[in-house]
């Protein structure tokens, strides 16, 4: 999914979704964006954000900023709430030349920390509130005061440091854009100051780093400074995060389901050029089986949630290993649903994989690959596989005999 949303008149509108945390999450897509003024929103702008179907925006401009350039339009769906966080305004396009872009605006930064206390945590609150829908923040050019708010909170969900920064200096994307709406509305004149409209890297992790000397960590900041307790960040988590993965055997009536969930993964292949499965070559005859002589699992989005993955687990595999009942755990079909799985998700099914073969009381997990599919190969050997040998002879449904690699991980109890 594309981070950035494209307008017309909106230059740095971002998805802050996808982002993974340090514990395993994933921050949700269309649930937090960042933008440059909604200000601007009109025509067939307005209409595309309609369709994100955002509720709540935070303004983060002065109110005589508002009055100059005006607000996102009024709409019975929309919540509107003006925090100016900033407390010391200054005119950037006016800095001198010799003004270094990363130490200058970091120390900005420093200053809404201290003087914008009770603004952030109102926005945090905004962002916690239970049942709140989509919601986007936004300054005037969704850089500086839109960055410091997205950094506080990705640091609460526990996104590291080095992503947050990449984030930040996503606005650089933007900033021919921007610049070239200040030329248009000052005679085609440029800023004096070269630093304006950019969102160097060097700026947030200055940032970070001076948070980090003078509080300890950004979370420290908050729970020190805003009041940030367990129930916010909870609360934050609950809105934010995609939603823990559920783990459940499958059964005849899921069947159906793991039919179109292969059939689907088998196009997503083909489509990237990989020729491996080929959608209508297992129906539901092969599940039916599987059920029968293994284990099939599905993972869902929270408990009765949405599909995200399924895998087949069996306890022997001759036609890749060989006859060796109680010697491992096979994992087969390994499969996500595109367009509700998180990024991850893959990672996330086989270690559950992994920890049912455990729990078998088996020290090993198996699989194989096509012997030429160099993507698996790599991915598996990521997730801390190695290759142990070839079978050159494997049968498969529609594809005759070919070659597979043999890989497999030796588990830890625990």
């Amino acid at each position: 999914m594309s981070r950035h949303i494209s307008f017309e008149r909106l230059h740095n509108f971002r998805d802050l979704g996808g982002y993974p945390t340090a514990d395993g999450h994933v921050v949700r897509w269309g649930r937090l964006f960042r933008a440059d003024s909604l200000g601007k929103l009109g025509g067939a702008d307005w209409d595309r954000f309609l369709d994100l179907g955002v509720t709540t925006v935070i303004d983060l401009r002065y109110p005589w900023e508002i009055d100059a350039k005006g607000r996102v339009p009024e709409h019975p769906a929309l919540a509107y709430h003006n925090l100016s966080i900033e407390h010391r305004p200054y005119d950037q396009p006016s800095l001198g030349p010799d003004v270094e872009t990363g130490p200058f605006l970091a120390e900005r930064f420093m200053e809404v920390a201290q003087d914008g206390v009770k603004e952030l945590r109102q926005a945090l609150d905004v962002i916690a509130a239970p049942d709140r829908g989509p919601v986007v923040f936004h300054c005037a050019s969704g850089k500086d005061r839109t960055g410091q708010l997205a950094a506080l909170v990705l640091a609460l969900l526990g996104v590291p440091d080095d992503v947050i920064i990449e984030d930040f200096a996503l606005t650089e994307l933007a900033t021919e854009r921007l610049l070239a709406d200040w030329r248009a509305d000052h005679g085609g004149r440029c800023p004096q100051w070269p630093g304006y409209g950019r969102a160097p890297a060097e700026v947030m992790r200055l940032f970070l780093a001076a948070m980090a000397d003078k509080y300890g960590s950004v979370a420290a900041y908050a729970a020190r400074e805003l009041g940030a307790d367990a129930e916010l960040i909870a609360a934050l988590r609950r809105n934010l995060l995609e939603p823990e993965l559920a783990f459940r055997r499958a059964d005849e009536a899921d069947v159906p389901l793991l039919v179109g969930l292969r059939d689907a993964a088998a196009r997503w292949q083909i489509a990237r050029g990989i020729d491996q499965w080929h959608p209508g070559e297992l129906g539901e005859d092969h599940f039916r089986a599987r059920l029968a002589d293994g284990e099939v699992w599905i993972a869902t989005l929270g408990t009765g949630g949405p599909v995200a993955g399924a895998w087949e687990l069996w306890w022997d595999d001759p036609a890749a290993w060989g006859s060796t009942p109680g010697a491992a755990g096979y994992v087969h079909r390994l499969m996500t649903a595109r367009d509700t799985a998180p990024p991850g998700t893959g990672r996330r099914l086989l270690a559950e994989a992994e920890r049912r073969i455990a729990e078998a009381g088996l020290s090993l997990c198996r699989l194989d690959c096509l012997a030429d599919n160099a993507f698996l190969h790599t991915y598996y050997r990521a997730a801390g596989y190695r290759v142990v040998g070839e079978q050159s002879v494997k049968s498969g449904v529609g594809q005759g005999t070919y070659a597979v690699t043999l890989l497999e991980k030796h588990l830890t109890a625990g």
